[in-house]
């Protein structure tokens, strides 16, 4: 047996995560209708990141939690941040315009007879 007392959240506190991720659930599916240009994979990562935190947080019990587990959640958020980061940078120097041709039409891939 442990010697420590490992705390148990509240059914209210349970209920309102859970509904808070219902809401932005619902959020994110809301503003995926709506033209933002760039910002739109810049919303959608927020809402996401936003839920995952709740998730970890609450669920998860990371505020229970040691020092060192925290310190490795933000260790994983901050390698998440530098991985999306480099291949934004990668994505925004390229300077090609794809437009989608039918195979069909494509005289490398031979006929279909």
């Amino acid at each position: 047996m442990s010697a420590f007392h490992v705390p148990i959240p509240k059914v209210g506190t349970l209920v309102a995560v859970w509904a808070t991720l219902i809401v932005l659930t619902g959020l994110t599916s809301y503003v995926s209708y709506f033209e933002l240009g760039e910002w739109n994979i810049v919303v959608a990562l927020l809402i996401a990141v936003t839920k995952a935190s709740l998730v970890a947080w609450v669920f998860m019990g990371v505020r229970h939690s040691t020092t060192l587990t925290r310190l490795f959640c933000v260790a994983g958020l901050a390698w998440l941040m530098i991985l999306i980061l480099l291949t934004y940078s990668d994505y925004s120097t390229r300077n090609w315009t794809y437009q989608a041709q039918p195979w069909s039409t494509n005289k490398a891939a031979g006929t279909s007879r």
